[in-house]
């Protein structure tokens, strides 16, 4: 029987869902739940990662520090993850979130600046961190080319790196075609991960595609609260991994399904459902957190939030370049209207 570890991120990805307004007592009830099911990593930080609270991506309602502290005490049992984005995050928030318990970070990059990340990786494996790597948007490079950089985090000391479908856009055998590429270009001990959206209702298949080509890492959010039409739901992921030749993940199917209806799903803004706007994310191509920040331009600029999102994946917008959406909107709000 071969074994996946499941890292749910509701509280790090599902932060972009609830615009950053996540509460100690949400983070402790959510953390505390998460472990009686079994999950063994929980990842907990700013949607962005650590140092993300800002006016461009958007301030959080808690200091991200005094969520880790609460999921931390919550679950003694289950490791704590954080996530860095070189550029937001910095050295002294590694050794912060490390101090306050979190044994493990992704050190994400857009999918081909991995280049960017080997002192962020070199640092965290010197504070006895867990040390992943994110290649975020892969659907913008080939399986090849994602290799090429898989290959540059795992010489600077990454443990595993994923396949990060940051826009949802990728189909099934899209999916086991990076994996694969991973899995054949790494050092057997660097595990290789996949982290998908439901923006075109494939973040279930996917991971199931990813898992057949060799991932051991797979990401979920419980309900699948998180950015566009969120991610792969964490209870579906146990329950379809256990029938999918038995995997065995450690968690606790039904507990998983308790936790969800109980605990997470009273705690949402919305339903993560793929409408249109989120449906434009996976089919354009356009970071799954852009949904939001589209759909408050749309109203200030009186715009369509499809028209803004639908030009952002023209222009290949990547994670980072937020305030271009305010950009488009303008523009699209003075565009002069075809008679």
């Amino acid at each position: 029987m071969s074994a996946v570890t499941i890292v749910d991120s509701t509280l790090r990805d599902g932060s972009h869902a609830k615009r950053h307004r996540l509460t100690t007592a949400e983070v402790a009830a959510v953390a505390g739940g998460l472990e009686s099911a079994g999950v063994p990593v929980i990842e907990v930080s700013h949607g962005d990662g650590l140092g993300g609270s800002s006016f461009n991506y958007g301030f959080s309602a808690v200091d991200e520090r005094e969520l880790i502290a609460a999921a931390v005490a919550a679950a003694p049992a289950s490791r704590i993850a954080v996530l860095l984005l070189p550029g937001i995050g910095t050295k002294d928030d590694l050794h912060a979130a490390r101090d306050l318990g979190a044994s493990v970070v992704r050190v994400a990059t857009h999918c081909t600046e991995a280049d960017i990340s080997p002192s962020h990786l070199g640092v965290a494996r010197e504070l006895g961190y867990t040390a992943i790597g994110f290649l975020m948007m892969a659907h913008m490079n080939s399986p090849e080319g994602l290799a090429e950089q898989a290959r540059i985090m795992a010489d600077a000391g990454a443990e595993a790196v994923y396949v990060t479908d940051s826009a949802g856009a990728l189909l099934p055998a899209e999916v086991a075609a990076r994996v694969s590429a991973l899995r054949n270009g790494l050092p057997a001990h660097v595990a290789v991960g996949f982290h998908g959206h439901q923006n075109l209702s494939l973040g279930i298949g996917n991971s199931l595609a990813a898992v057949d080509a060799g991932a051991t890492w797979v990401d979920g959010c419980t309900c699948g609260m998180g950015a566009g039409a969120g991610n792969a739901p964490t209870e579906l992921l146990a329950a379809t991994l256990e029938r999918h030749g038995g995997i065995e993940t450690g968690i606790d199917a039904l507990t998983m399904m308790d936790v969800a209806e109980e605990v997470v799903r009273p705690l949402l803004d919305r339903p993560q459902v793929a409408d249109r706007e989120s449906i434009i994310l996976g089919y354009a191509g356009v970071y799954s957190s852009f949904l939001l920040h589209a759909n408050r331009a749309a109203e200030r600029f009186g715009v369509s939030a499809k028209d803004i999102l639908i030009e952002a994946g023209r222009r290949q917008a990547v994670g980072g370049q937020e305030d271009l959406i305010i950009d488009i909107a303008a523009e699209l709000a003075a565009a002069p209207v075809a008679s």
